[in-house]
């Protein structure tokens, strides 16, 4: 049996996250340089890209750019946007790279981590972002804050797009955010059905993982607009450091 991750992120995952913003995107990444403190042509290797936001900006940027994603359907959509030809593109598995390392920079973004349900297998992703890394080259990981997913979940919603209706039921169950997605076409058919769940780590856990996996943490911030990281307030927990 397959994982939910491997049944999400297709066709339909274009419609249900049509709303992400490329623009915004452009305005994360001006931020990560800065926090990052990249020289001009650094090598980054976006992991999870999706369909290739940050990758795209990052190269606009200037930045040499690797992006890798599991979903052959994202990459596509990754592949056919404008200046895509600047970014090398990849299909992988994020706990098995098939790259050598030598990047100035890994990042991960948009809560693409918490996906297993072992503690070791997120271990494994960290892993490999310290095997990317040249010594001293730098990461971020972009998760959740688990106390705000927790204290603002909305249990159920619906909407249309076109003539597709979304229905979305989320809960946190067994230390997991779930969510449970239905969309249905007003033509009929069978309604499509489709599961997500992400791991919820609070801040400490999350530091012990990053420093199974050998790397260091310089800093927390809790938005791409914070500094600090506040466990009741922040939207993110934005995880920066280095390979020492």
């Amino acid at each position: 049996m397959s994982e939910w991750y491997e049944q999400s992120f297709g066709e339909d995952y274009l419609i249900v996250y049509r709303h992400r913003d490329f623009g915004g995107a452009r305005r994360e990444v001006e931020r990560m340089i800065g926090w990052l403190n990249l020289p001009a042509g650094a090598k980054v290797l976006d992991l999870c890209c999706g369909m290739g936001r940050h990758s795209l900006a990052l190269a606009e940027a200037g930045f040499e750019v690797t992006g890798v994603d599991l979903s052959e359907t994202l990459l596509r959509e990754a592949r056919a946007q404008e200046g895509a030809e600047a970014v090398t593109w990849l299909r992988s598995d994020m706990r098995h790279l098939p790259l050598e390392g030598g990047f100035d920079a890994v990042v991960n973004l948009f809560t693409s981590f918490g996906y297993f349900e072992e503690d070791a297998e997120q271990v494994k992703v960290l892993r490999e972002v310290y095997r990317m890394l040249k010594p001293g080259g730098r990461f971020i990981v972009d998760y959740l804050n688990p106390r705000d997913v927790i204290t603002h979940l909305v249990p159920h919603s619906t909407r249309e797009d076109g003539d597709t209706l979304i229905d979305e039921s989320r809960r946190i169950e067994d230390g997991y955010v779930k969510k449970d997605i239905v969309l249905t076409s007003r033509d009929g058919g069978e309604p499509r059905r489709y599961h997500e769940r992400v791991k919820l780590y609070e801040e400490r856990k999350f530091r012990g993982l990053i420093a199974a996996a050998g790397l260091q943490l310089d800093a927390v911030h809790g938005s791409y607009e914070e500094d600090a990281y506040d466990a009741e307030r922040s939207k993110r927990m934005i995880f920066v450091g280095k390979r020492p």
